[in-house]
């Protein structure tokens, strides 16, 4: 018979004795100095069990789980509803009641699954900062579209607001939470989280279409030009080409098609065309200049997504771990 004795900690060192040495040791790297001791020394003196005990505790571990990735995945109503499909109501409320205490729901987290038009729906006619603070918690890519679709100059102070935001207050938080209630629904905050900052605009500016990118920065340009000039040493846009190196210039032009590198040089500064045509074959450059003469005047449009598609090329290469961007004070670098 499996015993209900056992404490938390006995518990936890009965499952990392289960799991075995290579993924206690995975496990391991999330502890804190403190927390590995007090482990270590909870796993040197845990009494044996039956298996019937140890595959409770495994069993158990292994239903948080669940529950801890289905209320990240859609909050905790929807934990709790495939749970009661899953493992029965009164197990399924048990598991939510254990993890509940200690969980931490991310704010306006009930809209990360709502189309980026609704969010814009609901928001476009609230106060900037409001605007702010909900697309600094919400993903990247649904907070793109909808600074993208804000008129250019409330684009600039939006960007500008979350640049500063910085720690916020939960009940600030809170109130803003009840004001989007009647429109979608809420939920509430603990304690105080940082958000926005220059990496969420980062973020979210590495996601936009090349015109709103550029008009941001210029308009930031006027209207603080620090904060923009930090924004670009963390980005990388079309015209950092000219700083990589032969190797890795080569690299990303394997990826390129031959018709979006013709139409992104049309309005290419001479440092990258430079740099681009000295990583290709004279055949390859002839044909470009041809295909650059043959289309005759484009539009700028055209121009920019061309240069959006190369530069997502470089931005996936990186995050793929393929190249690598330096950024800093100095030049940006990728070797």
């Amino acid at each position: 018979m499996a015993r209900n004795d056992i404490t938390l900690k006995e518990k936890a060192a009965i499952l990392l004795i289960s799991l075995g040495k290579e993924y206690s040791a995975e496990l391991y790297k999330y502890l804190t100095d403190e927390e590995i001791s007090d482990m270590t020394l909870s796993i040197t003196t845990t009494r044996r069990v039956d298996s019937e005990t140890r595959a409770q505790i495994i069993n158990e571990f292994y239903e948080m789980c669940l529950a801890q990735k289905f209320i990240t995945e859609g909050g905790i109503d929807y934990a709790r509803e495939i749970l009661e499909q899953a493992i029965g109501a009164e197990r399924a409320a048990e598991m939510i009641r254990k993890i509940s205490s200690s969980l931490q729901v991310r704010p306006f987290d009930f809209i990360k699954k709502v189309d980026s038009n609704q969010i814009l729906n609901v928001i476009h006619n609230e106060h900037p900062q409001i605007i702010a603070l909900v697309l600094s918690y919400i993903e990247p890519k649904q907070s793109a579209p909808i600074i993208a679709s804000l008129p250019p100059d409330k684009q600039t102070e939006i960007i500008s607001r979350i640049s500063n935001m910085g720690s916020t207050s939960p009940e600030y938080v809170k109130e803003a939470e009840r004001i989007l209630e009647r429109k979608i629904t809420s939920m509430g905050v603990t304690e105080n989280i940082n958000v926005g900052g220059i990496d969420t605009v980062v973020e979210i500016i590495n996601s936009l279409d090349r015109a709103s990118e550029k008009n941001i920065l210029e308009s930031l340009d006027v209207k603080d030009s620090e904060l923009a000039d930090e924004i670009r040493k963390r980005l990388f846009v079309f015209e950092d080409i000219a700083k990589l190196n032969n190797v890795t210039v080569q690299r990303v032009l394997r990826e390129i098609n031959n018709s979006d590198l013709a139409v992104a040089l049309k309005m290419a500064g001479e440092d990258v065309t430079k740099v681009i045509f000295a990583n290709i074959s004279k055949r390859l450059q002839d044909m470009i200049k041809d295909d650059m003469e043959v289309m005759g005047p484009v539009r700028v449009r055209d121009v920019e997504e061309a240069q959006q598609r190369i530069v997502n090329v470089i931005r996936k290469l990186e995050d793929e771990g393929e190249i690598i961007v330096a950024r800093g004070e100095g030049d940006d670098l990728i070797v």
